[in-house]
């Protein structure tokens, strides 16, 4: 929901870093894997409970995110496969941070992780396999021209699920309480954007 908002803010503040590091040779996709192995160290630190640790991660790994993207668009290297690498090691990196805090604390965390982890994938494949679809269809991204590929709207989106992840290093305590509203706002995004891509797509399929 905030990441039409909040993308446009963050832009022009990567692209001095980007610069510089177009300079030195380094490349988007080297970024991509870089913030994912960042990223990933999320998960023992969190297994430990060492909360701010894992939070120090998690913000580089955004960082890193916006960094990839940003130098992508800079040195004119967007590609499929850059797409295509960058949102799949998101989504393992998504799916890393519930289950951090379900080793942390299985008897506590384990049924509201299972939920926030389903719910993930609910969000993620409602949106991915639309996006094939919107493909076939060659449907303009008026909102996200910057992706390589059809970014379907929703209530839970990267922004949301940052803000989710930052909350829960600092209120650790709370995770039942906050995967559980997060995962029931999920729930929304999901339906409506089953709802909506496929009331979208059989529109576009009657008037071919």
């Amino acid at each position: 929901m905030l990441d039409k908002f909040i993308t446009p803010v963050i832009k022009p503040l990567l692209t001095p870093i980007v610069a510089t590091l177009h300079k030195l040779g380094i490349t988007a996709d080297q970024l991509t894997v870089a913030g994912f192995l960042v990223g990933m160290l999320a998960l023992p630190l969190l297994a430990f409970e060492l909360w701010y640790g894992a939070l120090a991660a998690i913000i580089l790994n955004r960082i890193f995110d916006g960094l990839d993207g940003a130098m992508a668009r800079y040195a004119k290297q967007s590609s499929s496969a850059g797409g295509y690498l960058d949102i799949t090691l998101d989504f393992l990196f998504y799916a890393a941070v519930p289950l951090g805090f379900i080793l942390a604390n299985p008897a506590q965390n384990a049924i509201a992780g299972a939920l926030l982890l389903a719910a993930f994938i609910g969000t993620g494949s409602s949106f991915l396999a639309f996006a094939i679809s919107a493909e076939k269809f060659q449907l303009d991204k008026p909102q996200f021209k910057y992706k390589s590929f059809y970014y379907l709207n929703g209530l839970t989106e990267g922004t949301e699920t940052i803000a989710l992840f930052i909350a829960l290093c600092i209120w650790p305590q709370h995770f039942v309480l906050l995967a559980g509203i997060f995962a029931t706002a999920c729930a929304v995004t999901i339906f409506t954007r089953i709802h909506g891509g496929y009331h979208t797509l059989k529109q576009l399929e009657s008037t071919k």
